[in-house]
């Protein structure tokens, strides 16, 4: 397992721009937090102040975890949303957590850090409040099915592999 200092460094996809948004400015960052009323984890802002959103590489896009409807025994994590205004038509962003979550009518407070639409990954506010380190949850809205996958993003970072070290 790598250490979350390991993984940020080679985080993103080196030659996919795909959902990557303008560099992460301190404005942004105290806008998202009071729009989205919590206080996002310094590891994730560290991970989007070197890319602001996009495709994970091939080397961490996946966690380990319990069996769910993806696979027996992980869940995909291929790109991260970054920090931009919500309802732009070309990527989801973290400011679109709001919208996505009453139309999906997912649990709140939760921010969306990847998904589809059937399925997220999500920072889960429910217990820690909106200060608080929260826990990084799969959240299987097909299936209503919900996993505790890290006790904090740092956590989650550090679990990451390749999906490719999984059996099909």
């Amino acid at each position: 397992m790598a250490s979350f200092d390991q993984v940020a460094v080679s985080f993103w996809h080196p030659e996919i721009e795909h959902l990557r948004l303008p560099p992460l400015t301190d404005e942004l960052i105290v806008d998202a937090e009071a729009q989205l009323g919590v206080t996002l984890p310094p590891d994730l802002i560290h991970l989007l102040r070197i890319q602001n959103g996009g495709i994970i590489a091939d080397a961490w896009d996946a966690c380990p975890a319990e069996a769910n409807f993806y696979a027996e025994d992980h869940v995909p994590f291929n790109h991260l949303h970054g920090i931009g205004p919500a309802g732009q038509a070309e990527t989801i962003t973290l400011l679109d957590t709001p919208y996505l979550v009453q139309e999906w009518e997912l649990p709140s407070p939760v921010v969306l850090l990847s998904g589809e639409g059937h399925y997220w990954l999500a920072l889960d506010y429910r217990d820690c409040g909106p200060a608080g380190q929260p826990p990084v949850a799969w959240i299987d809205n097909e299936m209503g099915h919900e996993l505790v996958l890290a006790p904090d993003f740092r956590t989650f970072v550090d679990r990451l592999t390749a999906s490719a070290s999984f059996e099909e």
